[in-house]
């Protein structure tokens, strides 16, 4: 093994999307309504 970390697409765009205003939403899920955004915003706090 070369000790090589290999990127991927997805992980690229979230470093180049972190100074996004919406950068904190990114791992709620599309459709989610209120509640689920609530409930991610409140473990994104709780994890700080």
């Amino acid at each position: 093994m070369t000790g090589r970390s290999v990127e991927t697409d997805d992980e690229a765009d979230d470093e180049r999307n972190d100074d996004r205003h919406d950068a904190h939403l990114r791992d709620v899920e599309p459709g989610a309504g209120c509640t689920e955004i609530w409930e991610h915003l409140s473990e994104e706090r709780d994890e700080e």
